[in-house]
Formats: C-alpha cells, sequence, structure tokens
C-alpha cells in the first residue's frame, strides 16, 4: 500500500494514529482474521498475558478490574487506513466500513452527550478535575465521530480517499484546503499576485537595461563626436600654446592650424604693443605690467554661474609674463564703442606656465561677466594686463596658512592650493569655504581629489542654504566656534580671508574674538567694500602729504583737489573720491576694483590729507612715500596729486 501511494499516505498513517478513537474487538478480528478468536477477544491481554484474568466479579473488586481493562486497553485506529485502500475494496468490504462509520458517528454523539451533561453538572459544583475529565471524552467522542463521518464522505461522495485523507491533514495544521490553492494560482504553481510583483520587477529591469544602453551608446556618440572635431585654431603660425606633455586639463591641439576666424566678441586693442612697463606714482615705481592679447584655449563651466576661461599664449610657449598665487590681471572689452576694464583674479597656478586661468561669476547686473559668459569661445582672443595684486601666498611668509572664503571668492585661494601642493609643500593649509549650496561649490571636485593626495590639506565647507540637499558638513555662516574647532591655534597663523564684504564683515568679528592679530589677516574683498558703521573719522585712516614743494595754486579752494599733471582742479565735497573727481573733469586714473583692494589706482599725494576706509591694496611703506588709493582717499580740504 506504501508503495502504491506513496509516502504522503504513510505519513498520513502515523499522524492520525494519535488521533483515532478505539476500535473494536470484531473491528480487530475482522482486520487480522488469521489471528485467533481468544487473541483479539481481549486486546487488553496482549499487553497484560502474565496476568491472566477471569470472569469478572461481583461487587467493587469487578468495577475496578473493569476500570483497569479499560485503562490498559489500547486505541483504537482510525478509518483511514481502510480508506486509504477504498478503491480495491469489494462491495462486502465497503458495507462494512460504512457500518463501522456509522457507529463510530452513533457511538460519537452519545459519547459526546454524555460528556456535555457530565461537564454542566461538574461546572455547577465547581468540581474542576471532573470538568476536566469530560472535556478530555469530548474532544474522544470528537475524534471519533469525525473518523466515521470522514469514512461516509469517501463512500458517498465520490472523492479519493488520499484526498480527503490530506484534507484532514491540512485541517489539523491549520493549512488552507487544496481547493482554496487551486483558485488562487496561476500557471506554475504560482499565485497571481506573485505573476503580477514579478513582471514589474522583471518590467522595471528591462526599462533599467535599456536606459544604461542608451546612456552607452550616447556618450560613445558624443566622444566620437569630439574626437573628430578639430580643435580650434589659436595662431597663425602654427604652433601649439599646450604643453607638449599629454594632460588631462589640456588636450594638444592640431597642428598647422589655419588662422582664427573674425572674434564676433568686441575686444578692445592694445593702444601699445606688447611690453614690460614700469608704472611711476610720482617717483615711486608702482607696479611692472604686462599688457597684451591670450588666445582661449578652453572653457569650463564650473557652477550654473561660473565659467573658467583658460588662456594661453597664440604664439605658443609659455605665458609671457609670471605671477605670484593671489594675483589678478584685468581684461578690456569694447561696449557701446567705450573700452571697459574688469580686474579678476587667477585661479591656476604659477607652476604651470603654459597657461592661465580665469574663473568669473556671471553677476546679475555685470556688463563684462555677461559678455565674458556669452560670447568668449575657443579660438577668441583677449586683451589683458596682468598681474597685479599684494593678496599673495607663496609658502615662504609662513610655515602654516588658514584661507577662508566665501562663494567665488576661492578662486585666489584655489591659485595658492595649486601651488602648494604642486610644490609639495611641507605646511599645514586649512581651507574654510562658504557656498550657498552644492551646486555653487566651485572646484568641488578637485578639491576631495587634493585632499586625498596631500595628508597636510584640510578643508571644510559649510552651507547656507542646505534645505533639500545632501549634506553632511555643517550649515550656517562660519562662526568662531567652527573656526575653532577646525583650525588649531589659529592666533599664532597666517590669515587670508576673500569674499563678499558682509561675509568678510561677519569672519573679521570672529576672528577678532579668537585673538588673531590683525597683522596676521590679509584680505581682499570681491564686490564694492562696506560702508562703515562708525563716523569716517574713526573708521578711516587720515593720511597727510609731505610738505608741499610749491604753494597750492589760488582755484585750489577747500574741498577741491587739484591734479597737478593735468592741470584741473575738481570739486571734493564730503563723501566724493578723489577718483570720482578726477572722472567728473575727464581727468584719467586708472582704476578697476574701485574698493580698496586691487591697488590699480594709485597715486601720490603732494599736498593736504585724505582719509581712506579701505586700504588692503597699499604696501608697507606707502604711506611713508605718500601713495593714496583714489578709490579710497576723500578729503574735507583742499588736496593735490599727482594725476
Amino acid at each position: 500500500m506504501r508503495k502504491r501511494f506513496g509516502p504522503p499516505a504513510a505519513i498520513l498513517l502515523s499522524l492520525i494514529a494519535d488521533f483515532a478513537a478505539a476500535q473494536s474487538p470484531d473491528e480487530h478480528a475482522a482486520h487480522h482474521p488469521q489471528e485467533p478468536d481468544a487473541a483479539v477477544s481481549d486486546p487488553a491481554s496482549m499487553q497484560t498475558s502474565t496476568m491472566p484474568m477471569s470472569a469478572p466479579p461481583a461487587g467493587e473488586l469487578g468495577q475496578m478490574q473493569e476500570m483497569m481493562r479499560e485503562m490498559l486497553q489500547p486505541p483504537r485506529k482510525e478509518l483511514y487506513p481502510t480508506l486509504i485502500a477504498l478503491p480495491e475494496m469489494p462491495p462486502d468490504q465497503r458495507a462494512s466500513v460504512e457500518q463501522a462509520a456509522n457507529e463510530r458517528m452513533t457511538s460519537g454523539a452519545a459519547q459526546m452527550s454524555q460528556a456535555f451533561d457530565r461537564l454542566i453538572s461538574a461546572s455547577g459544583d465547581n468540581d474542576y478535575g471532573a470538568m476536566q475529565s469530560a472535556v478530555g471524552e469530548i474532544r474522544e467522542a470528537l475524534g471519533r465521530f469525525d473518523s466515521g463521518l470522514a469514512a461516509n464522505r469517501a463512500l458517498h461522495e465520490g472523492q479519493s480517499p488520499q484526498t480527503i485523507a490530506t484534507d484532514w491533514f491540512k485541517k489539523q495544521l491549520n493549512i488552507a484546503p487544496p481547493a482554496a490553492d487551486a483558485a488562487a494560482t496561476g500557471p506554475f504553481g504560482w499565485s497571481w499576485s506573485h505573476w503580477t510583483g514579478m513582471t514589474l520587477i522583471a518590467g522595471f529591469g528591462m526599462a533599467l537595461l535599456m536606459l544604461n544602453v542608451w546612456r552607452t551608446r550616447r556618450t560613445t556618440q558624443v566622444l566620437a563626436k569630439l574626437a573628430a572635431a578639430p580643435a580650434p585654431p589659436l595662431s597663425p603660425g602654427g604652433s601649439s600654446p599646450i604643453s607638449k606633455e599629454p594632460s588631462a586639463f589640456a588636450p594638444r591641439l592640431p597642428e598647422n592650424c589655419a588662422p582664427p576666424p573674425p572674434l564676433p566678441l568686441p575686444i578692445a586693442a592694445p593702444a601699445t604693443p606688447p611690453s614690460a612697463a614700469v608704472r611711476q606714482v610720482g617717483d615711486v615705481e608702482v607696479n611692472r605690467v604686462w599688457k597684451g592679447e591670450l588666445a582661449v584655449a578652453q572653457v569650463f563651466q564650473e557652477t550654473p554661474e561660473i565659467k573658467t576661461f583658460r588662456l594661453v599664449n597664440p604664439d605658443g610657449g609659455a605665458i609671457p609674463f609670471r605671477h605670484r598665487p593671489g594675483q589678478y590681471l584685468c581684461v578690456f572689452v569694447n561696449s557701446d564703442s567705450k573700452v571697459v576694464r574688469r580686474c579678476y583674479t587667477i585661479a591656476s597656478s604659477p607652476t604651470r606656465p603654459d597657461y592661465i586661468e580665469l574663473s568669473i561669476k556671471r553677476e546679475g547686473k555685470g556688463l563684462v561677466s555677461a559678455l565674458l559668459h556669452a560670447q568668449l569661445k575657443p579660438g577668441d582672443r583677449l586683451l589683458v594686463e596682468a598681474a597685479k595684486g599684494y593678496f599673495t601666498f607663496t609658502g615662504s611668509e609662513a610655515d602654516s596658512i588658514v584661507l577662508i572664503s566665501g562663494g567665488v571668492g576661492i578662486t585666489p585661494m584655489m591659485s595658492v592650493i595649486r601651488c602648494l601642493t604642486d610644490q609639495s609643500w611641507a605646511g599645514d593649509i586649512y581651507l574654510l569655504h562658504c557656498a550657498r549650496s552644492t551646486a555653487e561649490f566651485c572646484f568641488r571636485d578637485e578639491l576631495e581629489f587634493l585632499q586625498r593626495k596631500h595628508p597636510n590639506l584640510h578643508i571644510v565647507a559649510s552651507l547656507t542654504r542646505s534645505e533639500g540637499e545632501i549634506w553632511m558638513g555643517p550649515t550656517g555662516r562660519l562662526t568662531a566656534d567652527l573656526i575653532r574647532e577646525c583650525v588649531p591655534s589659529i592666533e599664532r597663523r597666517r590669515v587670508h580671508l576673500c569674499g563678499p564684504p558682509p561675509m568678510m564683515d561677519f569672519v573679521k568679528k570672529a576672528l577678532d574674538e579668537l585673538g588673531v592679530p590683525k597683522a596676521q589677516i590679509k584680505t581682499e574683498a570681491f564686490g564694492p567694500a562696506a560702508k562703515p558703521t562708525v563716523p569716517p573719522a574713526v573708521a578711516s585712516t587720515s593720511m597727510t602729504a609731505p610738505a608741499p614743494a610749491a604753494p597750492i595754486p589760488p582755484e585750489a579752494v577747500s574741498g577741491s583737489v587739484f591734479f597737478a599733471r593735468s592741470g584741473k582742479t575738481a570739486l571734493l565735497p564730503p563723501g566724493k573720491t578723489v577718483l570720482e573727481a578726477a572722472e567728473d573733469i575727464g581727468v584719467f586714473i586708472e582704476s578697476a576694483c574701485r574698493s580698496g583692494t586691487c591697488g590699480s589706482c594709485k597715486v601720490k599725494l603732494l599736498k593736504g590729507s585724505v582719509t581712506m576706509e579701505v586700504e588692503d591694496a597699499l604696501e608697507p611703506g606707502d604711506k611713508q612715500k605718500g601713495v593714496i588709493l583714489a578709490c579710497q582717499a576723500k578729503s574735507a580740504g583742499a588736496v593735490e596729486v599727482d594725476a
């Protein structure tokens, strides 16, 4: 039988035996006809052969023997073993099974009724032992009734006995019947919800695969176009201004390139041939400048508002001037038939002399920055004047440097960092940068790369508008607590500060709170200088000219400025600078930043005294020589300048 029905039938036989009710001696004899009648007439004798029993005596002893016989009687098997072989039974045997099933149901129902009565009676007497015994009898009677019911189902409903046995087994284990499983399954035995989930996952995977294939093909097409397109020519001589060494930043341009096309951007032509000149402010040498054309080799989009323009020598070779990290150069463009000049910090390092880079932010009302962003492209030429400025650090000034920047003020800091890391400078370099968002954090990828290569480079960035950003770093302004936490012993270090004036004012107060001496702080403002919050007499620095070599002309009355070389006099009311007075009457004084940080407007004060709100561009010794900044100089009296 086990061979015919397989392991499930055998397992079922062993499991349902524990739940079966007792079997009568007649049924036992029917299942084992080869055994003698005496062997099955009293099943208890099989287990008590060493204690032969005679007929039960009367009285209490007889009752006790009857109870012992019932206790020692083995539990009768259920009808399931017979049901397994039901299809092979002859009709007379099927009738016998039906009779036994009916007896089971009848006796089980009677036993349940009696047990219920005993349970109710015991409940009224609070006899918990009797109640427990009655519950056991109810459970036994229910099992007997259930076995007879299952047999009748197998005989009369036409179902497979194995199916009925399996249903009973699943019911005992609280498993859903096969009919419910079949209704909820689809192909391969999976449920329809399983099929739906797997279909969605497969569709999503296919979409990702197709997207990846499309991106790969698109990237290949773009690279193929870039490789096939010739680089813009820079000079008619055919020599490449880029270094012959391969570089990820500056790919080599093709040789024998044609002359550059006509320049769409109105770039001002130089008034004089490119040359090195010495500018004099009276008898004081101010700066050596180079003025000429550079060619645009490449343009990089650093942030949505900042572009980097790489300039090279149009005749090939190195840039025709030298600069220090942190200096700036001036560019000239034509706008409405007028030459406009603006100064921008050099972001590249002087250790790479084959090119120079300007990282320029497109200002909302910026005339020159808007033109450069919109029109300047590779192949164009740009008139520049370089290099100037004293906001520099080469590594020899101190054994460590703290660079604090905000926004596009990071450009001079990048020149310093690139220069020091190119030379493997051994001192500690601290960069504390404040940006509005991750999208406006310029040079972020390069800084992360440099920090991994140089353990002495320490970078901390803070965002002022971090809502909705995936950002784990500091947020808000660079406070004194944050600076103290990031830079140990900052009071003993040199500090360079560059950024918008409001940001610089806030950081200056924090540095003062940390005890950093003002002599150790170098600043450069990006934007107009902030107005002082205290009276000019307190906030400004007063400067008096040396003893006059000649009397002031009669026309130089109080509240005026006399320009000695031009021979012109202009009114100088309170609040107006010498530079603004010069522009009123057409006297030319070179200027750029108009915030006192670039030094382009240096002139010599011949007579009188002036006050200056900002004098960052003055070098040590300039005041003793009488040099002033025309964009900052104001006076309430009569003054004379060399212009």
